[in-house]
C-alpha cells in the first residue's frame, strides 16, 4: 500500500473535516460534534486552499524534476507561476491566507519574489502546503530541506516559516521511511539543533536575510530554528497530561503560526498513533487553526500507515482525488 497517496489524501481528509470548523469556538465544535470532533468525510467533501496550494506546490516540483537535478533556478518559476495560477483561479474562494494573496498580488505585479514576500509573516500557510518536498523519492537532503524553504520563503519570508516548513517536510519523510511516531518529537528537536545555523543560500539567495535588526544569514536561520525548537518542547509530557479529551491547542498552540502548527498537528497525532482517523478528527476539534493543523496530521498520519488509513470510500468522496491519485502514482 502506498504510503505517499495515504499522505497526499490524508492532507486532504483533514483539511476537509477541519474545514467547517476552522471558524467556529472550541464550544461550538463540541456542541455540534461531540468531545473529539468530526469523524465522518460528508459525500461531497470540499477542501480549502490548504490543498489547493499543496496541489500548486507538488506540480512545481514535479515538472522541476523532470531534469535533475533540482535546483532553485528550475523550481521558484514552477511553483510561483502556480501560485499565481491558484491566485488567479475562479475556485481561490475558500478563505486564503492573506499573506499568500499579498504576495501572490506583488509577484503578479512584476517583484521578484524576495520583494514580493511577507517579510514578517510566519503565518502557517508557510507549512500546510510542504508536503510534496517530503512525499517526492529521490532527493537529495539539501535538495528537499532547500526546495521546502524555497516554497515557503516566495510568500512568508520570516525565518521560522522556513524552518517549519523544513521540519514539516523531513516529518513527512521520515515517517513514510519507517521512523516510529513516538520518536518524531525528539528528531524534529534534534534537526532543529544540527540545522540552527545553516542558512540554504543557494536556495534563499543573499536578499531574504537581509532585515532590520539582522546582522548575518547565520543570525537570520537561528531565530526560526529556536522558535520551532521552542514549540516542539513538551509534546511528549502534554500527551500524558493534557490528554485526548482536551482542545489541542490548549497543549501545542492554536496553529495560526508555522511552528504552532506544525506542534499541534504531531501532538494529535502523537494522542492517537494507532487511529489515523481521531488524530485528524481531534485536529479539526481545536480552537485554532483547525483545517491547517487536521491536514497536516492528515499528512503525518498517511505517510505512516498507508493508504489503510484511511476509510475506502473516502478515497472517492475527497475534492480533487483526481490530481491526488495522479501524484501519487508519480511518486510511488
Amino acid at each position: 500500500m502506498s504510503k505517499v497517496k495515504a499522505s497526499l489524501f490524508g492532507l486532504a481528509f483533514g483539511d476537509a473535516l477541519g474545514a467547517p470548523t476552522e471558524f467556529l469556538s472550541y464550544e461550538e465544535i463540541l456542541r455540534r460534534y461531540g468531545q473529539r470532533g468530526p469523524h465522518e468525510l460528508p459525500p461531497r467533501a470540499m477542501v480549502t486552499d490548504d490543498t489547493q496550494m499543496t496541489l500548486a506546490v507538488a506540480d512545481g516540483l514535479l515538472s522541476a524534476m523532470e531534469e535533475p537535478p533540482v535546483t532553485a533556478e528550475r523550481l521558484e518559476p514552477r511553483i510561483r507561476g502556480r501560485f499565481l495560477q491558484w491566485w488567479s483561479s475562479d475556485e481561490n474562494d475558500r478563505a486564503p491566507g492573506r499573506t499568500c494573496m499579498d504576495a501572490c498580488a506583488a509577484m503578479a505585479g512584476g517583484k521578484p519574489w524576495w520583494e514580493a514576500t511577507v517579510a514578517g509573516s510566519k503565518g502557517c500557510g508557510a507549512n500546510m502546503r510542504v508536503a510534496p518536498m517530503g512525499l517526492a523519492p529521490g532527493l537529495t537532503e539539501d535538495e528537499r530541506a532547500g526546495a521546502a524553504q524555497l516554497q515557503a520563503a516566495l510568500t512568508h519570508g520570516h525565518p521560522t516559516g522556513l524552518a517549519a516548513s523544513e521540519l514539516s517536510a523531513f516529518a513527512v519523510r521520515w515517517l513514510i521511511d519507517g521512523l516510529p511516531i513516538a520518536q518524531l518529537p525528539e528528531t524534529l528537536r534534534e534537526r532543529c539543533v544540527s540545522q540552527r545555523t545553516v542558512y540554504r543560500g543557494d536556495w534563499l539567495g543573499d536578499q531574504l536575510w537581509r532585515q532590520p535588526m539582522v546582522e548575518s544569514p547565520e543570525q537570520f536561520i537561528a531565530h526560526g530554528w529556536d522558535e520551532c525548537r521552542t514549540a516542539l518542547e513538551g509534546l511528549e509530557e502534554a500527551v500524558r497530561h493534557v490528554g485526548p479529551d482536551a482542545d489541542p491547542c490548549s497543549a501545542a498552540g492554536a496553529g495560526w503560526v508555522a511552528e504552532e502548527a506544525l506542534a499541534t498537528a504531531v501532538y494529535c497525532l502523537l494522542l492517537f498513533p494507532d487511529s489515523p482517523v481521531d488524530a485528524i478528527a481531534r485536529g479539526a476539534a481545536s480552537s485554532g487553526d483547525s483545517d491547517s493543523i487536521a491536514s497536516l496530521a492528515g499528512g503525518f498520519a498517511g505517510a505512516a500507515h498507508g493508504e489503510d488509513a484511511w476509510p475506502a470510500e473516502w478515497y472517492e468522496r475527497i475534492e480533487y482525488r483526481a490530481e491526488l491519485d495522479r501524484l501519487a502514482k508519480a511518486w510511488s
